[in-house]
């Protein structure tokens, strides 16, 4: 199984961090996809290596995508490559992991109405207002969706991003 992060400078360091070790330490292919291949630059300071640009990015190719937190996600949300890739792997069916700010992507790709979620808490009202039933809790599952709300939640998020891409797994196999 291969999953896909998706991120950009400004992310939070932790919640791009504990996934990306997290998935591979469960024996699974990760790759970091920004808008080119670059290094980006965490909110506190870590880098990491984009090894892939947006353009690049095949969602046949993947069985999850993870959008990390912090700033990035503002910035993504407005990049029409992002939204069209975050529609691609939803309408495919695949797993969709977002936490802390991440879910905002999902809202500007039209993913949020009717729609069990969670976020950092100066998200949620935005959650709302995009018709998504909030529920402010670690981790909250809505089929093929997985949100948190914060670093904190990262054992949470954790564990449900990597019991569901087993259990999607199964279920295929």
């Amino acid at each position: 199984m291969r999953v896909l992060l998706l991120s950009a400078d400004g992310f939070e360091d932790l919640e791009l961090f504990y996934p990306y070790y997290r998935i591979q330490e469960a024996g699974l292919e990760v790759d970091l996809a920004t808008d080119q291949a670059r290094t980006i630059k965490g909110k506190h300071g870590y880098q990491c290596p984009a090894n892939l640009a947006l353009a690049d990015v095949d969602p046949g190719l993947y069985d999850a995508l993870v959008i990390p937190g912090g700033r990035a996600p503002q910035a993504l949300r407005t990049n029409q490559a992002v939204i069209d890739l975050t529609r691609a792997f939803y309408q495919q069916e695949k797993l969709i992991a977002a936490i802390c700010h991440g879910p905002q992507v999902l809202i500007s790709a039209g993913l949020a109405a009717g729609r069990k979620m969670t976020a950092y808490r100066s998200v949620q009202a935005e959650l709302r207002q995009a018709g998504a039933i909030v529920v402010d809790q670690q981790v909250v599952i809505d089929g093929r969706l997985v949100t948190s709300r914060q670093p904190s939640d990262l054992p949470a998020f954790g564990g449900a991003l990597i019991q569901q891409l087993f259990a999607a797994d199964e279920q295929e196999g």
